[in-house]
This record gives C-alpha cells, sequence and structure tokens, in this order.
C-alpha cells in the first residue's frame, strides 16, 4: 500500500511563506508608541513575565509571540505591534522571528493545532498514513489545522500527534475518528495516550510540579522524601543521568 505524499508548497517546503520577498520600497520600521498602542492588560503581564526571565528582553521573542497567538489566533499584524510596543522592539524584528518557525502563524489558520509528526520513527510505524487519515476526518474545519510536522522527539510513542501542544500516541487507526471528534469539540484528546500520563521511571518526574489529575502514579514531594524505617530519608534511584535534582551531594554542596 502506497502511503500519501506530505504536502509541501510551490518552493518545494513544508513551510508557508518562508520565501515572501521583503518590500524594499517601505520605510524603515520603528518601535510602537506605548502612548498610542492599545495593549491588553493580560498580554502585556504575560510578555513583562517573560521579559524578566532573560537578561536581553529579545530572549522572550518567541514566548511573547506564542502569547500574542493564544490571545488573537495567530500572529497578526495587530498582534506583532502589541508585543513590538511592549518589548520595545519593531515588528519587523518580530516578524523575522515568527518567520522562521513555523508553529508560529503569521497567516489565519485555524486555532485548533494539529501536528502529526512524519519523521523517518513515526513514518515506518505509519505516521503518514495518521496525517492522511485525520486530515479526512477532520474535514473542512476552518477552527482546526492538520498538517505534516517534521519531528515533535516523541519516537517512543510514534506514531503521534501533537494536539494543541498535547502529545498523543501511539495512535490507531481505530483512534481516528474519536480523536478527529475531540479536536473539533475541543475535547481532552486521548486521555489514555497522552505522554503526560504515562508513568515514568525518574522518582520526581509526577512530583507536584507536573502532577497530573486522575492519574494514580501522581506523586508528591512528600511521598519522594517519605521517611524509611528507622527515620532516614529513601535514597534517591539511582540514574545513568546522575544524581536526581533535589538530592544534591553534600560534598558538592559549597
Amino acid at each position: 500500500m502506497s502511503m500519501p505524499d506530505v504536502k509541501r508548497f510551490s518552493h518545494g517546503s513544508r513551510v508557508p511563506g518562508w520565501d515572501a520577498s521583503v518590500d524594499l520600497a517601505k520605510d524603515p520600521q520603528e518601535i510602537p508608541d506605548p502612548a498610542t498602542t492599545p495593549v491588553p492588560a493580560e498580554l502585556r503581564a504575560e510578555i513583562e513575565h517573560h521579559i524578566g526571565k532573560y537578561p536581553d528582553r529579545r530572549s522572550a521573542a518567541i514566548p511573547a509571540l506564542a502569547a500574542a497567538q493564544e490571545l488573537h489566533g495567530w500572529c497578526s499584524p495587530e498582534a506583532f505591534v502589541q508585543v513590538a510596543c511592549v518589548m520595545r522592539l519593531t515588528p519587523a524584528y518580530l516578524i523575522a522571528v515568527a518567520s522562521f518557525y513555523d508553529m508560529l502563524d503569521t497567516t489565519p489558520a485555524g486555532h485548533k493545532r494539529v501536528y502529526v509528526c512524519t519523521n523517518i520513527s513515526c513514518s515506518l510505524r505509519g505516521g503518514r498514513k495518521l496525517l492522511s487519515e485525520l486530515s479526512d476526518a477532520v474535514g473542512d474545519d476552518p477552527d482546526v489545522q492538520v498538517r505534516g510536522f517534521e519531528c515533535l522527539g516523541a519516537c517512543d510513542i510514534a506514531p503521534m500527534a501533537s494536539i494543541n501542544g498535547i502529545f498523543v500516541g501511539p495512535i490507531e487507526s481505530g483512534e481516528v475518528a474519536e480523536l478527529a471528534q475531540q479536536v473539533r469539540d475541543g475535547a481532552d484528546p486521548l486521555p489514555a495516550k497522552q505522554l503526560l500520563k504515562r508513568p515514568s521511571a525518574d522518582p520526581q518526574a509526577n512530583s507536584k510540579h507536573h502532577d497530573v489529575a486522575g492519574t494514580d502514579f501522581a506523586t508528591t514531594e512528600a511521598e519522594i522524601d517519605r521517611p524509611a524505617p528507622g527515620g532516614s530519608p529513601l535514597p534517591a534511584e539511582p540514574s545513568s543521568f546522575g544524581t536526581p535534582m533535589g538530592h544534591e551531594d553534600p560534598e558538592d554542596t559549597p
């Protein structure tokens, strides 16, 4: 059985608009004036929060644009101006950033984002077939965008997809119709197959910082450091990646 081709644009890329030419006749852009640029309070607060995490405010460009996209549905001209106003940058600078990353939409698109991995591990497990079936099942719903993605880095659950940032897999053909309906309804996608809810050998992977309600493997910091018989905390589980955070070697502590 032949696999369907992954959609590509006329220039050969999977990403639209990367080769759009620059209008050299335009005047250089300026930083928007805060006095004349209205910015929603919640968006301003989130952008300022991200700026505060970095020594160079430009490092906050991606999370700031993601916040604007969440609010507007895409990185619209208005969104670029608002983010530029808060970050004290030009919209052109932010457009250059957004046009490089294909999870930031610079043209109107469905705000429910479904990315189906079509890289080697997922392709070998039917990723391209999954993309075709899921696209057909969703249909032409304008609120949903379904597209192939070069790699989502979750090879262990191939074939998989990201549903609004939630990694789900392995997805079977018999689950496609259910998943498509959940996507259209905005429901929790295939809860039993979400990567976030899978057990982990890391004793802190499902701590209170990453707790998932309704799972029977979620732990708390108290459980991780529960006293062993005799009154001493249980030692951290050995790991080939080194000592887990929170269990530092006293000799390494200054």
